[in-house]
């Protein structure tokens, strides 16, 4: 079904965090290139303008002229609560302290076949100093999961790290996640390791970790209601309560979580994944066959999910069978205002990746949404890897442009779209061939945060922000 573009809205800030999206981006891909004439009069090619980028004597980090990068925390180093800073940080979320410091909440990649990345040290030495309750999976305290978050203090004022602590211990690869309205950070499995051996849990789930300034563990409960599948990313809706979920597969499911309490998640809820209306089993992603034009809207439907925690990670083939739409690869994903973006990495024809955008019903999550349903629009689909290729975390600037991290395995950029579509590039790794992972502003606007995750590095980016603040 097609319809009118729908009306596009402003990203607000939650919880004290500048609010990740992907405003633009239809217009990056489709109006932001402009068109160069080749040797041939007779026809034109087009190829992305970017702003002049300034050479790193270092051979580490280009950036825009008259910004500069601060590595201000590397793996391997001691925390203040003594253990080590592990390594492969992804996402992040950001949350205000005071008026000179910002929370972070960083996830850490890492599975038990990885102890060179251990905040216990390469042997694990360091794991006695905790009782095997305060992991979610000791291992039998000889296995442990390494993966987990960190939390950290910083000061912008004196562009230092104040307090660096071990947050959420004994999971396996944490990779996106998102922040609530009540001030903590959802953090996922990118996992489904099944309990065997000395693994002692199953994982595949979502963890809540408190945004604290205060050193300490998070209870390693897991939401097992929110299900166990191969989670990414999270985004609540601050009005509803109702939290959506992607999954990375390349067959994968978008879900949503409608709890009992609003903002208690461990009080249970129910799972459901999304359908297109009308079109059962619908697939989304583009690639053998083209099912969806950018702008195209669909009227979606929500249908329960029997069995969340799925002990044969089974949900997303079963659920396409019983009518649910499949996306290839779902990973970032925010809520704006009365709005919900997500990426997915490889969708297309080119498989250089596609964005949604999900408009909530008036009524979601109750029976008369049916009277209005919910629009699910592909927002993007690029076919210039110029342009777009492979993008995964993305933060929305205090200005209004849209920041985001390539994942393509070559050359890494932190691209920037300007509300009129124009495009630039702020930074590019030089350093290795890592992504660039879990990029957010600090509340103030002051600082980008970002880490290079196979470096085990976050960056703290400083500038003439208000030079990028140009009108459309």
């Amino acid at each position: 079904m097609h319809s009118e573009s729908l009306p596009r809205r402003k990203f607000v800030k939650q919880a004290g965090v500048v609010g990740l999206g992907f405003m633009a981006l239809w217009r990056c891909t489709n109006a932001a290139k402009k068109p160069e004439t080749s040797s041939d009069s007779s026809t034109t090619s087009t190829k992305p303008v970017f702003p002049s980028m300034q050479t790193d004597p270092n051979n580490y980090m280009d950036l825009l002229a008259g910004f500069q990068y601060k590595i201000i925390s590397k793996a391997g180093e001691a925390m203040d609560d003594g253990f080590l800073l592990p390594g492969r940080p992804d996402g992040m979320g950001a949350f205000r302290l005071d008026d000179q410091r910002v929370i972070l909440v960083r996830n850490h990649e890492n599975s038990p076949t990885t102890p060179q990345f251990s905040a216990f040290g390469p042997t694990n030495e360091l794991l006695p100093k905790l009782t095997s309750d305060q992991l979610y999976d000791a291992g039998q305290m000889t296995f442990p999961g390494l993966g987990g978050t960190t939390t950290f203090v910083y000061n912008e004022e004196t562009q230092q790290i104040e307090k660096q602590y071990l947050s959420l211990a004994g999971t396996y690869r944490n990779c996106a996640g998102g922040i609530t309205p009540w001030g903590s950070w959802l953090t996922c499995e990118e996992d489904v390791t099944k309990k065997e051996g000395k693994i002692e849990k199953d994982h595949g789930y979502v963890f809540e970790v408190p945004a604290s300034a205060e050193m300490g563990l998070a209870e390693p409960k897991p939401i097992k209601e929110m299900g166990r599948f191969n989670h990414e990313a999270v985004c609540v809706d601050p009005a509803t309560g109702i939290v959506y979920q992607t999954e990375d597969r390349g067959n994968g499911l978008i879900y949503r979580f409608i709890p009992n309490e609003k903002d208690n998640l461990h009080a249970g809820g129910r799972l459901q994944m999304l359908a297109v209306k009308g079109q059962p089993s619908f697939d989304t992603r583009n690639w053998e066959k083209k099912t969806l034009e950018v702008n195209q809207t669909l009227e979606v439907e929500w249908m329960d999910v029997e069995n969340a925690d799925a002990p044969e990670d089974n949900l997303r083939l079963t659920g396409f069978e019983q009518g649910a739409a499949c996306f290839a690869r779902g990973e970032g994903m925010w809520f704006g205002e009365q709005e919900m973006y997500f990426a997915c990495t490889n969708g297309g024809k080119k498989m250089f990746g596609q964005v949604f955008r999900y408009v909530p019903s008036p009524f979601e999550g109750t029976e008369k949404e049916a009277e209005q349903p919910g629009k699910l629009e592909l927002f993007a689909e690029s076919e210039d890897s110029d342009l777009l290729q492979m993008c995964d975390n993305l933060t929305i600037a205090p200005w209004g442009d849209v920041i985001l991290c390539e994942d393509n395995g070559d050359l890494n950029y932190i691209r920037g779209i300007r509300p009129n579509g124009e495009m630039y590039t702020l930074g590019c790794n030089r350093s290795s061939g890592s992504e660039f992972a879990g990029a957010v502003f600090s509340p103030s606007g002051k600082t980008l945060f970002v880490n290079i995750q196979e470096n085990g590095e976050t960056l703290a980016i400083t500038g003439p922000w208000e030079s990028l603040n140009v009108a459309s």
